[in-house]
């Protein structure tokens, strides 16, 4: 038995997208800055410069984050939990047997995994319907899972 969820941000662009829209949004900002320039008013390349790093910093923090995701198996031995944010990866383990989940109570609220003192909570990524879709597939599946032992 195996079973997979796949829990990701719903992003509209890829990090490759981005680039491409960045290059072309500098293209267009720079060309504008440069007829200034040539008209003796410079000020306004410099303006373009201060602008096109801060959309340069946000659309990069926007990359960085744009393929964070929470990847949950369930097997007859293992429950894993493996997070990526940024560029940390974070793995855990649960005895699946022996987890127990708590239902997001509220619309914030994520699932809750516990096991054997291991916690660790997933659904950051999802919109509060699929957090409680999950977590009814999981409490099923993990149902099934400990009376098979």
């Amino acid at each position: 038995m195996k079973r997979d969820w796949l829990l990701k941000r719903n992003c509209s662009l890829t990090p490759r997208q981005l680039a491409k829209a960045y290059l072309l949004l500098c293209c267009g900002s720079f060309g504008i800055a440069v007829a200034f320039a040539l008209q003796g008013l410079w000020i306004v390349f410099a303006f373009a410069l201060v602008e096109m790093t801060a959309v340069g910093a946000a659309l990069l923090h926007y990359a960085r984050h744009a393929l964070d995701r929470e990847h949950i198996a369930l097997t007859d031995r293992c429950l894993l939990v493996e997070r990526v944010l940024g560029e940390r990866i974070e793995q855990v383990r649960l005895d699946p047997h022996w987890t127990r989940i708590t239902m997001p109570a509220s619309r914030r609220d994520l699932i809750e995994l516990e096991s054997k003192g291991t916690r660790v909570e997933v659904g950051a990524f999802v919109t509060d319907e699929q957090r409680q879709r999950v977590a009814r597939e999981l409490r099923r599946e993990l149902r099934g899972a400990s009376f098979l032992a």
